[in-house]
């Protein structure tokens, strides 16, 4: 006979997510292999699935759904089941980032998460050399609903030069990145500002930050070190971290000037000419 692990429902988003899609599939009479055939994928993926050894997507998620006329129900759940799998540093903060009206971020370094693709984010998330690399893009992945909902927050992106100059992952990978920054030029909820080099010695050389304003809570500014995030509501830190996005915003090329810098470095350096390759970071 065939072992068969017991969860407790309890015990975390994963383990109830498992116990109610073996419960719901076998109330349905499938078995794995069946229910697998139903939504593409082998009766493997489902017993892995079902007994947390392998995290849903959300595509894995509403398929599942179709299959066992669940009305949304797991759909619902994975949104909850791939927050679980953020560092649970971060967490905190993904769960007010999710409630903001306003978020206002300046990224010295990289792409914001939110506004990343897949394969960017998976390569820069690849550099800490985590054990479980495809939940955590997931994850991201499922952190960018926010922006795409019908009433998403005003996200007002800062990025560094350096941002766009550095290459992650490959040409193709960075190429694809600047695109989808650009595709943002008419999303009124989005908009993106390049700091540029020549802006010198500017408000927030010490490094990024992000801050979050609400229809109903105080105001939050987010960092993070190497190992770990701090968020604070301290009202001083607010109106500092205010008065410096002030200055980086004054500093920054306007958005149509940003997305003719964006495209400029796509070319020059992500473009398939020969001899093009990635330009100097600095």
């Amino acid at each position: 006979m065939a072992y068969i692990r017991e969860l407790d429902p309890a015990a975390s988003p994963l383990d109830y997510f498992g116990s109610e899609l073996r419960r719901k599939r076998e109330a349905a009479g499938l078995t794995q292999k069946e229910l697998g055939a139903i939504v593409f994928c082998t009766g493997s993926l489902i017993g892995q699935v079902e007994t947390t050894l392998k995290v849903p997507t959300r595509e894995f998620a509403e398929r599942v759904d179709a299959a066992l006329m669940t009305d949304g129900f797991f759909s619902r759940l994975v949104g909850l089941v791939l927050r679980s799998q953020l560092p649970s540093w971060f967490q905190p903060y993904a769960e007010m980032e999710a409630k903001a009206a306003y978020i206002s971020t300046y990224q010295a370094q990289m792409v914001y998460g939110l506004v990343q693709t897949e394969a960017y984010a998976r390569s820069v998330l690849a550099t800490g050399m985590p054990d479980k690399l495809d939940e955590l893009v997931a994850a991201r992945m499922e952190r960018q609903l926010i922006v795409a909902r019908e009433q998403p927050p005003l996200t007002w992106v800062v990025l560094d030069e350096a941002a766009l100059r550095r290459p992650i992952g490959s040409r193709d990978v960075m190429r694809d990145q600047l695109a989808h920054l650009l595709s943002f030029r008419d999303n009124r909820w989005v908009r993106i500002q390049v700091l540029p080099f020549d802006a010198g010695g500017h408000a927030s050389l010490i490094g990024s930050f992000n801050a979050l304003r609400f229809d109903d809570h105080p105001d939050l500014v987010y960092t993070e070190d190497m190992i770990s995030g701090h968020m604070t509501a301290n009202p001083d830190t607010v109106r500092e971290a205010a008065l410096r996005y002030a200055h980086l915003q004054a500093s920054a090329l306007s958005v149509e000037d940003s997305a003719a810098l964006i495209t400029r470095v796509m070319e020059e350096c992500y473009g398939e000419q020969p001899g093009s390759g990635p330009c100097s970071v600095a």
